[in-house]
């Protein structure tokens, strides 16, 4: 097979090239830039571009598949000539339902929850010492790549609601007919990609048409939007499975979570990863998991890089840092943590730096989601809103949408670290939440100074 990307620099792209060489193909790519980590893997496995840019050249006749990634433009050189050969033209989400056809396909879908359910069930999976093949959205713990694909009966797939690529507008997860599906709950938050929520609805509901028929659909039914989305798109041609919270304890701020009659110690925590991990579970049982063995293996399931990842913790302390940016999500993390530590003091530190969350008209959505935090933060720098090519977002906005009383806003990093010093490291926890980086600030060195800083009147 001879397999050519357009746009190979992509964080899921260059993984998915890596994949098809490893696997015998002949692979080619291009790309107009192409930076860490994507530059050092393709160097590594051979298939790097000889040079930056497009090249028309490299689109001959005899390719079998042109994979167009989402960098690259409708008007790209490459594409236009591919399709003038009337080649086999994939987005990458078509290419890998390609690449499965014959494999069990397990696709997870929601507005939030994706990357930590994908990555529990495969990380099951992996400890039963199961054959499958993989996409998903983040660097997971034990695995070399978030893409593989080999000649493995089942694939795990995250299903992302975001475009496929410059020409295919539709959601990535419409391409991928799962035989066992997983929605993890419905919440609007991608305002610039989906300008309606009847819209954003439509897209889930698409996407339960396309299970294949005898399989499964596994939901969320504590959530009323998701709920509601299924019992009025009922097919009788597919297994229902509902899940909530299910039964748990924590004690000495450890979670066990009851599936039946069997119980198992979770590293991870919250309600919103309970009901990940139930879900789950569903989708191994299908696979031929028992309950036993799938809470063996989830004993040392620690996350996904930043979905609530400890950084620095102490006998009284623990910071954390999540990915999480969207209203539902930030809501969901902070309760988390509040709940796992009733008595310390919570302090969250929320960077608004999505186009979404840098809306003014969108600032009315976060109302609530930082009612759990003893002291709060939004940061945002008004460079992020330079670089998107936002108008300003005056602070007085953001303290009404939020509408939480002690609420502080921050523009200037420096601000945000002598703030950040003064914590308490005792009695405490921290919650950075944010999908950018604060302006540059290094938050890893920072909290190793938080936990070893005393400040006055603090010990």
């Amino acid at each position: 097979m001879k397999v050519h990307f357009i746009s190979i620099g992509g964080s899921v792209m260059h993984q998915l090239a890596i994949a098809l060489s490893k696997k015998g193909y002949r692979v080619t790519g291009t790309d107009d830039e192409i930076f860490e980590p994507a530059w050092g893997n393709l160097k590594e496995a051979g298939i790097l571009p000889a040079q930056i840019g497009w090249d028309e050249t490299k689109i001959q006749p005899d390719l079998d598949a042109v994979i167009l990634g989402m960098h690259a433009r409708a008007d790209n050189p490459e594409l236009l000539k591919a399709k003038a050969l009337g080649l086999n033209i994939y987005s990458f989400p078509e290419y890998i339902y390609k690449e499965s056809l014959h494999k069990k396909r397990v696709v997870v879908g929601g507005s939030h929850g994706k990357t930590t359910t994908t990555s529990m069930i495969m990380h099951v999976l992996k400890k039963q010492n199961r054959a499958f093949d993989y996409l998903v959205g983040a660097k997971l713990s034990g695995f070399e790549q978030s893409v593989n694909i080999t000649d493995a009966p089942v694939i795990i797939c995250e299903g992302d609601e975001y475009p496929a690529s410059a020409i295919e507008k539709k959601p990535k997860f419409h391409f991928l007919y799962p035989h066992i599906a997983i929605l993890t709950g419905i919440a609007w938050d991608h305002i610039n990609v989906f300008p309606t929520f009847e819209f954003y609805l439509e897209q889930f509901i698409i996407f339960i048409n396309r299970i294949e028929k005898g399989g499964m659909l596994i939901y969320n039914e504590s959530d009323k939007v998701l709920a509601n989305l299924v019992s009025n798109n009922i097919r009788d041609d597919i297994q229902y499975q509902p899940y909530q919270v299910p039964p748990f304890t924590i004690e000495n701020g450890l979670t066990t979570i009851n599936i039946g009659e069997n119980k198992g110690p979770l590293s991870v925590f919250g309600n919103h990863n309970l009901m990940n991990c139930l879900a789950a579970y569903y989708a191994c049982a299908e696979l031929g998991v028992t309950a036993i063995d799938f809470l063996d293996a989830m004993k040392d399931f620690t996350g996904a890089a930043k979905r609530l990842e400890l950084l620095e913790m102490n006998d009284t302390m623990s910071i954390y840092r999540d990915f999480a940016h969207a209203p539902s999500k930030v809501k969901a993390t902070v309760q988390a943590v509040k709940q796992q530590f009733p008595k310390r003091k919570l302090y969250g530190i929320l960077e608004l730096h999505t186009y979404s969350s840098l809306n003014v008209n969108f600032m009315n959505e976060y109302k609530g989601a930082l009612d759990d935090l003893d002291a709060s933060v939004v940061f945002y720098a008004k460079h992020a809103l330079e670089i998107k090519k936002m108008p300003e977002l005056p602070v007085q906005k953001v303290m009404e949408g939020f509408d939480k009383p002690g609420l502080i806003v921050m523009n200037d990093k420096n601000e945000l670290e002598k703030w950040l010093l003064t914590i308490p490291n005792h009695d405490a926890n921290i919650l950075f939440m944010s999908s950018g980086n604060y302006d540059g600030l290094y938050i890893n060195s920072l909290a190793k100074a938080i936990i070893h800083h005393h400040p006055e009147g603090s010990q």
